[in-house]
């Protein structure tokens, strides 16, 4: 039997790590199984939140992320090919945050940095190669049993943080349920050097675009282009990613382009799913494990360090200060609502906005837009919810 530790952390995704810095810088012993041999270099999440980049500048984090990312100062939504389209400068959130601009970083950066710094800290121990099999539970304590290179160990904590993704072993293991749906259309996510902000007038970093009879959005990175495409109606997912519809779908955005090389690509379905329960006993689920959204808009992994950072300050009053245990339960009563009415509603508008076929409905939504735009009051308080200041302020209020 492997030794014990004061916390358990399934899965050493940003959530997952974002859970170990927090309770490790306090002290806390903290052990991680990751069922992976590395940190994941898949393309995944690559937008940061005004919100998060506040709540890591402490730990050194965002000014790496700064370094090895990109500011976008403005997001928009754009009618192509005409080039219509509303710009929103998050500069109107100074004074709201320390960091009024979204930031385009990879997600395996943010966790290698993550990583780096939880490799300073003697409280922590992270094991890769290391699935979660197996759960059992007392009123003292956690059993989790892992299959390491093949062969079961057993480790033991007061609590276990389930931050182990969307097929969590954690939840399974459980028994908690995911009400919710997959979106029928599934997005290909692929990655170019191809210069679309040379080619597309006022393009923002951020761009989310309606085109005849569909959409694609466009997220920039250092040196790279992230391009959501879609297949055509009656194109199959496998059809769509041959090379030449993953061109014809490229040239829709700029038809002149000759080849455009592509260097990644990687197609997804879009869940909408929440979790019944965010804890049971000792154990707690937290980003992906225990809710899943579109990601238009860029709130899940957001939405996930979030939770982290939420558990962890209460987990570290109990573990520390001696705090009565029902203050854990404030972490369900504060975060789940929040995904649920907040990040999930939220990415679901965004998602359905971008749907949209009909060009006179388009146009409306256009206008309206433009029109909270020019009026402040109104761009205010959509940026803060759509920047997720507002669902933070929310659950810190409901305590």
């Amino acid at each position: 039997m492997s030794g014990h530790s004061t916390v358990l952390v399934a899965g050493a995704g940003p959530v997952g790590l974002t859970a170990a810095l927090l309770l490790g810088t306090k002290g806390i012993s903290v052990t991680v199984l990751e069922a992976q041999a590395s940190i994941s270099e898949e393309l995944r999440a690559s937008t940061f939140h005004p919100p998060t980049l506040d709540m890591l500048a402490p730990f050194g984090i965002t000014a790496r992320m700064l370094d090895a990312g990109l500011i976008c100062p403005t997001w928009q939504i754009r009618l192509h090919p005409s080039g219509e389209r509303a710009v929103f400068d998050l500069a109107v959130l100074q004074g709201e945050t320390g960091h009024p601009y979204r930031l385009q970083c990879e997600q395996s950066k943010y966790c290698r940095f993550a990583l780096d710094a939880i490799r300073k800290l003697d409280s922590v121990t992270i094991i890769f190669n290391a699935a979660v099999t197996g759960i059992e539970q007392s009123s003292d304590a956690v059993r989790v049993t892992a299959d390491i290179d093949g062969k079961p160990e057993v480790f033991t904590a007061d609590y276990l943080i389930g931050a182990d993704g969307a097929r969590s072993a954690v939840r399974h293991a459980l028994g908690i349920e995911m009400s919710g749906d997959i979106y029928p259309e599934t997005t290909i996510l692929a990655t170019t050097r191809y210069p679309f902000h040379e080619k597309l007038d006022g393009l923002s970093n951020v761009s989310y675009c309606w085109k005849p009879n569909g959409t694609f959005s466009l997220l920039r990175l250092p040196g790279v282009w992230r391009v959501s495409l879609y297949a055509r109606d009656g194109q199959t997912t496998e059809q769509a990613l041959e090379d030449a519809a993953q061109q014809d779908l490229l040239h829709d955005i700029v038809p002149d382009a000759g080849r455009i090389e592509v260097l990644e690509t990687r197609p997804y379905r879009i869940h909408r799913r929440l979790a019944s329960s965010y804890r049971s006993g000792k154990v707690f689920l937290a980003g992906d494990a225990a809710h899943l959204n579109s990601p238009s808009g860029g709130m899940g992994m957001n939405g996930g360090i979030h939770d982290a950072f939420n558990l962890c300050e209460k987990l570290t009053a109990v573990i520390q200060d001696g705090a009565d245990e029902a203050l854990l339960d404030c972490y369900e009563k504060q975060r789940r609502p929040i995904a649920e009415e907040e990040i999930i509603a939220q990415a679901h508008r965004n998602r359905s906005r971008m749907q949209e076929r009909d060009p006179e409905r388009r146009r409306a939504m256009l206008q309206d837009l433009q029109g909270t735009i020019d009026n402040p009051a109104k761009l205010k308080d959509y940026l803060l919810k759509s920047s997720m200041i507002e669902g933070l302020r929310r659950a810190a209020a409901s305590a």
